[in-house]
């Protein structure tokens, strides 16, 4: 048996596959793979180990039917269309879980970030701009006592919330399309509408999937509802924010400020305003970039794939239903 994995597989997932004997073929360029060409390199393996936004389509999971077991190293799969591989039967693993506590410390280090300028204040340093202080310049703002407010209550949520009530003692907000109980009675999360979400969080962050409904959904018409003084956080999808409408809203003070784990698109243009603007930090989709994390998730894909191979149910597929068929 052997196995494609498209990018440098984290040593744990790898060295779990080598020693149920698999053979293991990396990916070790630093391009993409065209899907036509993907196709005939999985052609030639048994397993798939998808790292990076490979397109797991129809056309892909039909012309790969044979492949024993097909796993993502990540939590989000909205590169997959899931309906074509419940029609196909074809069960696809996931890595959820293990990222949560690195990618709601990467949101609260944006949180913090956003309210002090801090990226900003960092090019002027290289810049040769710390010069003459001013009392009243740069200034940022605090974060005790505010509003949270989470789009999609879960597990990075849940984390990112405890954070912030620790530290900061903020009060906590969410929107999910159904009550999070267990989070309401841990941290005191009180359910709102969408435009209650927008209207009262002082910060607002979003953790949720990317649907169809979630697509585009922070706009103008979404900002325009938001406080002037408000933190848009964003490490979930890039494209649950539409980018032009957000830097619209960050120039004409609509919002504060602005911390991005993901854009849209991906990767940014190293020109996009976005990165010179002074109360917005931009990283490069590093949530879960920890050796710690990457290798949890590795391991986690492995053992997709070992299940997948010796015919029993993965333990993490992100469509059980095919396995009641």
């Amino acid at each position: 048996m052997n196995v494609f994995t498209s990018r440098i597989l984290p040593e744990s997932g790898l060295q779990l596959l080598q020693a149920a004997g698999l053979q293991v073929t990396q990916h070790t360029e630093k391009r993409e793979i065209p899907q036509d060409e993907l196709i005939h390199i999985c052609r030639q393996h048994d397993a798939f180990i998808s790292i990076g936004h490979n397109n797991i389509n129809e056309h892909f999971l039909k012309e790969c039917r044979h492949l024993k077991a097909i796993s993502l190293l990540s939590a989000g799969y909205d590169n997959v269309d899931v309906d074509a591989a419940n029609r196909l039967g074809i069960a696809i693993g996931h890595t959820p879980g293990v990222l949560s506590q690195a990618t709601a410390d990467v949101a609260f280090l944006l949180m913090i970030a956003v309210s002090r300028n801090a990226f900003y204040m960092n090019r002027q340093i290289t810049a040769g701009n710390w010069g003459f202080y001013e009392p009243t310049a740069n200034l940022g703002i605090e974060l005790y006592g505010k509003t949270l407010g989470i789009f999609g209550l879960g597990r990075i949520g849940i984390e990112l919330a405890r954070k912030c009530i620790a530290a900061y003692k903020m009060n906590i907000i969410y929107h999910n399309r159904s009550s999070n109980l267990a989070a309401e009675q841990e941290l005191g999360a009180r359910k709102v509408s969408f435009d209650e979400l927008l209207q009262q969080s002082d910060v607002l962050s979003l953790h949720a999937n990317l649907s169809p409904a979630a697509l585009g959904l922070f706009n103008r018409a979404a900002f325009s509802q938001m406080k002037p003084t408000s933190i848009f956080i964003n490490t979930a999808r890039g494209r649950m924010h539409n980018e032009e409408d957000l830097i619209e809203a960050l120039n004409q003070g609509t919002i504060w400020g602005a911390g991005l784990d993901v854009t849209n698109p991906e990767p940014m243009a190293s020109d996009n305003p976005l990165l010179t603007m002074k109360n917005v930090c931009v990283l490069p989709h590093i949530g879960s970039a920890t050796i710690e994390t990457r290798n949890a998730m590795a391991k986690i894909a492995a053992e997709n794939i070992l299940a997948a191979i010796e015919g029993k149910r993965m333990p993490h597929a992100i469509n059980p239903e095919v396995y009641l068929a």
